[in-house]
């Protein structure tokens, strides 16, 4: 699929009959005839649909036909290593990944209007702010009397300097990545100790366990498989949780790290104040993937600049049966209202999962806060009905 299916297609140029360095070059800069077909045709399919995800919606004839044909310098990723998800779902919200951290600035054409649309006006002169976590100790309970809040999670993903992402990966990088980050969690301390299970070859007992308390990632999502993301499964992935079950990592799941911090309640501060220690503690061991503009680098463009998503589980049955409602004060405070088992599930019990949507141009601290003061206003106006 496209150019990056394996590393060592971009030393390959297709000899034809001519020398010259630059003549070389130029044919390994471009994509080849199957793939420009593929590109054609998928295009010409989005374009008669009625999908309603930004790929449709920036990815105009004009903005095609000047990207159809490039490559990434390093791993040789094609716009079809970008789109083909959203080409192949068209009932993707978003419908685009980046194969590589190249792809933000040789496909900026088509990635900056869709960072820009759904990190609410985060313009391509702008520029992400450097990494502020801020004070942690300003978050306190979200609600102490239990009555609305079910568990607090606040999570952020990191791509590993030097490596593509998922669609790039070989089986060999996959399980150097899986190996550099066990032996750095191994060494956590404190209430971050705790221990990294490989997928390949886990137990099924441990497996289940992992599955039960809503751990374990499974392979797959069709909007990852599309995107060429799960290739060589289960090689090279793996979770990481401490003792008390409160912090995890995901290896090589969507992104490189999934970096999670999570428990029981509305203690959006101690829940806030585990994820910064950790970051900060691994951040010491692995060099993280980041860009002056756009900050911390992923797979998906929704995932940038911070990263951060922080999210409740809450109840708000009253202020829910208008959801209408429920949607309009959650957009004023820039969150975003998911069902219970997050993106393209329902409400279970009228339990919504509700996150900060902003993930870029503000720093951290701002992500959360958002959030913090967003939820604080919906349980005032649920306590109110």
């Amino acid at each position: 699929m496209g150019g990056c299916t394996s590393k060592e297609k971009k030393d390959k140029t297709t000899d034809n009959g001519t020398t010259g360095e630059a003549e070389g070059n130029k044919t390994d800069t471009m994509v080849d005839a199957a793939t420009l077909e593929k590109l054609e045709a998928g295009y010409a399919k989005l374009a008669a649909s009625d999908s309603k995800s930004l790929l449709k919606k920036f990815l105009t004839k004009e903005v095609f036909d000047a990207l159809k044909t490039k490559k990434t310098p390093s791993f040789g990723s094609s716009l079809l290593d970008c789109v083909q998800s959203g080409f192949e779902n068209h009932d993707s919200g978003v419908g685009i990944y980046a194969p590589d951290a190249e792809s933000y600035s040789v496909f900026s054409d088509l990635f900056d209007p869709i960072i820009e649309d759904y990190h609410t006006g985060f313009k391509k002169t702008d520029k992400h702010p450097p990494r502020n976590f801020g004070d942690v100790d300003t978050f306190g309970n979200l609600d102490p009397t239990g009555e609305f809040v079910i568990s607090t999670r606040v999570r952020c993903g990191r791509s590993m300097e030097g490596y593509p992402f998922n669609p790039c990966l070989t089986e060999a990088q996959y399980k150097e990545m899986e190996g550099k980050v066990s032996t750095t969690l191994s060494g956590l301390e404190g209430e971050l100790k705790g221990k990294f299970y490989p997928l390949t070859g886990m137990d099924k007992a441990v497996q289940q366990q992992l599955i039960d308390d809503h751990f374990l990632f499974k392979e797959g999502d069709r909007f990852l498989q599309a995107a060429n993301a799960c290739r060589f499964w289960p090689s090279g992935r793996g979770i990481y949780h401490n003792d008390a079950k409160t912090f995890l990592v995901w290896c090589n799941e969507e992104d490189h790290l999934r970096i999670i911090s999570m428990q029981m309640g509305g203690d959006l501060g101690q829940v806030y104040r585990r994820l910064t220690t950790a970051v900060n503690e691994i951040e010491k061991r692995i060099p993280f993937s980041h860009h002056d503009r756009l900050g911390f680098l992923t797979f998906c463009p929704t995932n940038l600049g911070t990263t951060i998503r922080a999210s409740v589980h809450i109840k708000v049955p009253k202020l829910a049966a208008n959801k209408a409602r429920l949607e309009e004060v959650a957009g004023k405070y820039n969150l975003q209202v998911r069902g219970t088992r997050g993106e393209h599930t329902e409400a279970e019990g009228g339990v919504y999962d509700i996150s900060n949507k902003r993930r870029m141009g503000l720093t951290e601290y701002d992500a959360v806060k958002e959030m913090y003061d967003g939820i604080s206003e919906l349980i005032k106006i649920e306590k109110s009905l």
